[in-house]
């Protein structure tokens, strides 16, 4: 048996995971939804207030209140900033991180660093009308979406250090979707012999269009 963390992507919600999750759990293993503040079926708590270093929070606090140790911790999209900063707080209890055409931070990088000016423009083009908070992008399944707080987008992952005791770690990318901000962070970890990785053909949101093929490669990487 094993223990997976799955985290989402900004504007989304756990509901994106489910049947992901109950996929894992038919297989014998225990999945963990992390809930983000403000996101998803914590919507009613959202705030401008809320930065990175609390979604951070949120997913170490369930994590320890699951007592999970030897985990598989999974980040799709903006999730990747989440488990990157999770990895610098408890490195030593996860036991595979895998990154889900998610943002591959380096020390100090945020997620505005790592996108272009369309994103940008669209972060702050919205704050006349929604100070602090920032629609989902054009183009993405609005299904379940809704505002994301900006300061998440802009707040840099802070490395320790204990990010270095996890072993194994795995990029999913995404191959098959128009003008992806994920291709430098697939990049860097398909040039790094510490990596494995996979290329799926489809769209951002694996989970729905090739949840087979998904499935297979996180019971693999149990």
């Amino acid at each position: 048996m094993a223990d997976y963390v799955l985290v989402h992507g900004a504007w989304g919600g756990g509901h994106l995971f489910g049947r992901l999750g109950d996929d894992l759990r038919k297989a014998g293993h225990r999945a963990l939804i992390a809930q983000l503040t403000g996101l998803g079926a914590r919507t009613h708590l959202v705030s401008p207030a809320i930065d990175l270093a609390m979604h951070i929070d949120d997913v170490v606090k369930q994590i320890e209140d699951a007592d999970y140790t030897d985990l598989v911790l999974v980040g799709h999209s903006y999730g990747g900033m989440v488990i990157s900063g999770v990895a610098s707080r408890i490195g030593g209890r996860i036991a595979h991180i895998i990154y889900l055409d998610a943002f591959l931070p380096q020390d100090g990088q945020s997620l505005w660093d790592m996108v272009g000016d369309f994103e940008r423009d669209h972060y702050i083009s919205g704050q006349r009308e929604t100070p602090g908070l920032v629609t989902p992008l054009p183009g993405l399944d609005p299904t379940g979406m809704t505002h994301h707080p900006l300061l998440t987008l802009i707040q840099p992952v802070k490395f320790s250090g204990k990010e270095q005791e996890i072993s194994r770690r795995s990029y999913i990318y995404a191959s098959g979707w128009d003008h992806s901000p994920f291709g430098p962070s697939y990049g860097r970890a398909k040039d790094d012999a510490a990596w494995q990785t996979h290329v799926l053909d489809c769209g951002h949101f694996v989970m729905g269009e090739r949840p087979d093929e998904l499935r297979a490669i996180l019971l693999d990487a149990a």
